[in-house]
């Protein structure tokens, strides 16, 4: 069974902001109620792992000891 690979154009935390603001777009026009809290639950997850993502692979980031 062959692997197909798949180069991503895009950094990470790009893909996942913009993925975030889709989302939350999304939410906006959704009524109000758990479809809506769940799309918006799911743009801050996206929002927090694009900031983690940036901390990873700051230059700034020390090893732990």
């Amino acid at each position: 069974m062959q692997h197909r690979q798949f180069r991503q154009t895009e950094p990470l935390d790009k893909r996942l902001v913009e993925q975030a603001a889709r989302l939350r777009k999304e939410a906006q026009g959704t009524h109000p109620g758990i479809a809506r809290d769940n799309l918006v639950r799911q743009a801050q997850q996206l929002e927090t792992a694009a900031q983690m993502q940036d901390w990873l692979s700051s230059p700034d980031l020390r090893n732990p000891r």
